[in-house]
């Protein structure tokens, strides 16, 4: 019976655990009040009370602080914002990839001109493009043909192209990284 191999699904990202009211376990913590003022250090019985007074809770916000602080405020709520901020950071993150356009020795024309357009398409969406020949037989001896073939390739996508991994030759393979 063979057996398949499945990816875990990802987790949703959360905001780290944080200690709400009765679990945090520490004598004294730096308090700060509803309105964002800063008490000072107080007992942990003392900053229960205030945090009861009110009838919000007390959240552990920097637990590796000497003392811990800790901020009187509504856990639900707090809890809410954190998340949002994650997913609006989430997606402000650029999101690129690798993708590969493979040329052969003796590419020309029309084949040329559709690997020409790929490559901008890739460049133009953000990601980096690795361009490779594979060279076979008798082309292994003309590695400096391959290699001009490659620079003018990347020559007629434009000036404003950079090379992230200059060229490299690997055995029967020759290899380049580009970016805009």
């Amino acid at each position: 019976m063979q057996r398949r191999y499945h990816k875990p699904r990802p987790q949703k990202e959360s905001a780290k655990p944080m200690k709400v009211n009765q679990e945090i376990r520490v004598p004294e913590v730096r308090l700060i009040d509803e309105s964002g003022n800063n008490v000072g250090v107080v007992k942990m019985e003392e900053a229960l009370r205030r945090a009861h007074l009110v009838d919000l809770d007390l959240i552990e916000v920097f637990p590796n602080s000497t003392p811990p602080v800790a901020k009187i405020m509504n856990y639900g709520q707090y809890k809410y914002e954190l998340e949002k901020q994650l997913r609006k950071n989430k997606a402000h993150q650029k999101v690129s990839e690798l993708k590969s356009v493979r040329l052969s020795f003796r590419i020309k024309g029309q084949d040329l001109e559709t690997r020409k357009n790929q490559a901008a398409n890739f460049l133009a969406e953000g990601h980096k493009v690795k361009i490779e020949i594979i060279l076979k037989g008798r082309e292994k001896a003309h590695k400096d043909l391959a290699i001009e073939n490659i620079k003018k390739f990347i020559a007629s996508l434009g000036k404003n192209i950079k090379i992230i991994q200059p060229i490299a030759c690997q055995g029967g393979q020759i290899t380049v990284t580009i970016d805009q």
